[in-house]
């Protein structure tokens, strides 16, 4: 049996007062096969795709959720500050029954019960070794000195939860806008409250949380521990004066040193990194390997998955700059920028309230 053609001369006329079912009875539509086989590519399309768009809306969220909460705790802090409520707390819950006053807070839980506010379990570090909260007692738990202090368990309003320590040594002054009050605790805090995945660098971030548990690393990178990323508060020149000498200054200047804070809260310059260490950070965080201490190096591509990976703060497509512990003089330090497509380094002024900051760990 011959196969019959059409052509568009087979179709009746638009205005023909018959038109021909069997014509279009006759069009070949898609067979079963063919259906089978465009739905399996979209589903090997969705399976590659799906997972990676869906991981990237939770990263934004979770950064969008964490620079909102700290925006907003930081405003709390800076009103403290000017109504000179931030400092002369003895302890943490003191401090905590004052911030309230700011920043709403829906529960406060003791430290024999954090985990009545808080996840029992978090995960923290490259490795995501699993640490028990109910363990973090104190502010040596969180890689600071002993405040003598307590930890408090926190829920606020917005559904994010904390677990914090207060400084008493914390410094207040109502005439300056240099003081965010961050130096004044340090926090462990989850944005999506009791759900998973309570991890590092996902939902879980931190202010001046060095390391968490017995856990000195935050990140290990050619055999050396880093601490978490953080942002120091500006130490002050009478401070600096007084405790250059133990944190190994030899310098200071400035009424408003952020690279001095950053040592400060590393514990010394010997536990800040040198140049030659943020480096192997740059090697990292760009896919290469042999980035010199103080080398400039172009065309290249800054991985930012990598950046979130390490707990920097930095935004697709903007750059982020970190202080080595390398003092230039007593009005600059060395640091490293790492901008898309180029690191450098530069000896920049120690009052640049833009540049992070990580120690070594042991």
């Amino acid at each position: 049996m011959s196969k019959e053609k059409y052509s568009l001369d087979d179709v009746p006329a638009s205005g023909s007062t018959m038109v021909s079912e069997t014509f279009f009875l006759r069009r070949k539509g898609f067979t079963l096969a063919e259906v089978l086989i465009t739905l399996a590519i979209i589903g090997v399309v969705a399976a590659l795709t799906i997972p990676t768009l869906v991981a990237n809306y939770q990263n934004k969220s979770w950064n969008t959720a964490a620079t909102v909460f700290e925006r907003k705790l930081e405003e709390a802090l800076k009103t403290m500050n000017t109504q000179q409520t931030l400092a002369g707390y003895k302890n943490t819950e003191d401090f905590v029954n004052e911030l309230s006053k700011h920043f709403k807070i829906t529960k406060i839980c003791k430290n024999d019960a954090l985990t009545d506010c808080f996840e029992d379990k978090v995960y923290w570090g490259t490795e995501n070794e699993e640490i028990e909260i109910s363990n973090i007692k104190n502010a040596s738990k969180f890689g600071q000195k002993d405040w003598n202090t307590e930890t408090i368990g926190l829920q606020f309003a917005n559904g994010t939860t904390g677990i914090v320590a207060y400084n008493p040594d914390c410094r207040q002054d109502p005439y300056s806008n240099q003081i965010t009050g961050t130096s004044c605790l340090a926090l462990l805090y989850d944005t999506s409250g009791l759900k998973n995945p309570n991890t590092q660098n996902k939902d879980l971030r931190s202010i001046n949380v060095a390391s968490l548990g017995n856990s000195s690393c935050a990140f290990e990178l050619d055999d050396v521990c880093f601490t978490a990323p953080f942002k120091p508060d500006a130490m002050s020149l009478a401070d600096c004066e007084a405790q250059k000498g133990d944190l190994g200054i030899k310098e200071c200047y400035y009424d408003g040193d952020y690279w001095a804070g950053a040592v400060k809260a590393c514990g010394g310059v010997d536990k800040m990194p040198t140049m030659a260490q943020v480096a192997k950070i740059a090697d990292y965080v760009y896919n290469t390997s042999g980035i010199g201490a103080k080398e400039n190096v172009s065309n290249l591509t800054l991985d930012y998955d990598k950046v979130t990976e390490l707990g920097f703060s930095a935004t697709q497509g903007s750059a982020f700059y970190v202080w080595s512990g390398e003092e230039y003089s007593k009005t600059y330090a060395y640091r490293r920028h790492f901008i898309p497509t180029y690191t450098g380094y530069y000896d920049d002024s120690r009052r640049s309230s833009l540049i992070q900051a990580v120690c070594l760990g042991d």
